[in-house]
C-alpha cells in the first residue's frame, strides 16, 4: 500500500498521451468503429482514414495478395501498425542490411524518424491493418536501397 498526497490530480486519459501500438491494438480489437470502411481494391492496397484526433491519425488499411508499399519512411512521424488479419512481411532497410519480419494477427510494429521499410502481403490471405501516425500523418517518402551504400532516398 502506498499513500497518495491530497493535492494529487488525476489528469483524464487523452489517446494522444498513450503509445501508438495501445492506440492501434485498441482499434484493432474495436472492429466496429471501422468495419463499414473496410474494402478491398483488386489494384492497389486500399486505405481508410479512421480517426483525426490533435496530431494523430489512425488509418485502416487491406491488402490483397501480393500487394504492397515501396520502400519509404515517414519523414519525422512517429507510430506503429498492428495486424488485424492475415500475414505481412515487413522488410526494414538499415544501412548495413535489410531486415524482414513476418507478422502474424495480434502483432505490431513500431517506426518513427529515419525508420524505412517496406510492407507486403506475401500471402495466400488478404491481410487487414490498423495504421496510428503521430507529428505529420501518413506521409511517405520513397527510397531505395543500395546493398553498399544502404537506403537513400529516392530522387
Amino acid at each position: 500500500m502506498f499513500a497518495v498526497p491530497d493535492n494529487t490530480v488525476a489528469l483524464p486519459e487523452s489517446r494522444s498521451a498513450l503509445h501508438p501500438v495501445r492506440i492501434a491494438l485498441g482499434f484493432a480489437a474495436d472492429r466496429d468503429s471501422w468495419r463499414h470502411l473496410l474494402r478491398y481494391d483488386p489494384d492497389h492496397r486500399f486505405a481508410a482514414l479512421v480517426e483525426r484526433v490533435e496530431d494523430q491519425e489512425v488509418w485502416l488499411m487491406s491488402w490483397l495478395p501480393g500487394q504492397s508499399t515501396d520502400l519509404h519512411d515517414h519523414g519525422g512521424s512517429t507510430g506503429a501498425f498492428t495486424l488485424v488479419s492475415g500475414s505481412l512481411t515487413e522488410t526494414v532497410a538499415t544501412p548495413r542490411a535489410q531486415v524482414l519480419h513476418t507478422l502474424v494477427a495480434g502483432q505490431s510494429r513500431v517506426f518513427g524518424p529515419g525508420y524505412v521499410h517496406r510492407v507486403h502481403n506475401d500471402g495466400p490471405d488478404p491481410a487487414v491493418s490498423v495504421h496510428v501516425y503521430r507529428d505529420g500523418g501518413r506521409r511517405m517518402t520513397p527510397f531505395r536501397y543500395d546493398p553498399v551504400d544502404g537506403p537513400t532516398a529516392a530522387r
